[in-house]
């Protein structure tokens, strides 16, 4: 019934959101996780809120900036000195950024590049030595709808998740002969916190954003955390033993409208 049993993973931005939901769900099917963020009060409240629900949870925490090469290091190393080995990386850390193309500075471009690039490059780098240990273990980059069709003021963001594409392309084809499977999720609309107070600070309330979504779905609608993290539970469970190098639209249709 534990669809992770005795599965070990990392997952980035998990102090929130679809990091978050995703750690939840690990964890409730048998996983042992190492949740990093760059928010120590996000971090500690997941943690305790899925204890609260779950105590035989195996959590720990790492308060660490994805774009820290070193942090990445020392955050694979404390999982394995936690759990003892490494099965799973999933990296949905991700930086936003509202600059038009036209205007960007140099400084913001290395800023999202540094988190939503670089960082996945520095996790996958320092976790790879473990997970060829495992002989069969999974990396699930966490990538945007918007990697794959265009909109105005989010160029930066959406740069960084097409490369996101690419670069899961390769790593599949380069960890293949080490057991290592490398996919991606293109999530569409998700309903987290971040949009929440987002929305809050303009005066909106959580039922008036929720009507707003109906031109970027075809079912009309947001997802929720739990509808984003359950393909990533699949592609890292033993269930896709068989798929590598794929990215799975989790958009409820956006990519065809």
């Amino acid at each position: 019934m534990y669809r992770l049993k005795n599965k070990v993973a990392i997952i980035t931005g998990g102090g929130s959101g679809i990091g978050a939901a995703s750690t939840e769900l690990f964890c409730a099917q048998g996983a042992r996780v190492l949740m990093v963020d760059i928010n120590q009060e996000a971090l500690e409240r997941t943690k305790s809120n899925i204890l609260k629900t779950n105590p035989n949870a195996e959590i720990i925490t790492h308060l660490a900036d994805t774009s820290n090469e070193a942090q990445a290091l020392v955050a694979v190393q404390k999982a394995i000195k936690a759990f003892g080995k490494l099965d799973i990386l999933i990296n949905n850390a991700s930086m936003r950024n509202y600059s038009t193309l036209s205007n960007v500075s140099q400084q913001e471009w290395l800023a999202v590049v540094g988190v939503n690039l670089i960082g996945i490059s520095n996790y996958c780098k320092a976790a790879l030595p473990e997970l060829r240990k495992s002989g069969h273990s999974s990396i699930v980059n966490v990538s945007s709808c918007y990697a794959v069709t265009g909109r105005r003021g989010m160029g930066l963001y959406d740069s960084t998740k097409a490369a996101q594409l690419a670069y899961t392309r390769t790593l599949a084809f380069e960890e293949a002969q080490h057991g290592v499977r490398v996919n991606s999720i293109s999530p569409g609309s998700t309903l987290t916190d971040f949009h929440i107070q987002r929305a809050s600070a303009k005066g909106k309330s959580v039922e008036q954003l929720k009507t707003e979504r109906a031109t970027t779905s075809l079912l009309g609608r947001w997802a929720s955390p739990l509808e984003i993290a359950n393909p990533i539970l699949w592609f890292a469970s033993d269930e896709a033993s068989f798929i590598t190098g794929t990215n799975l639209m989790v958009d409820a249709g956006l990519h065809i409208m």
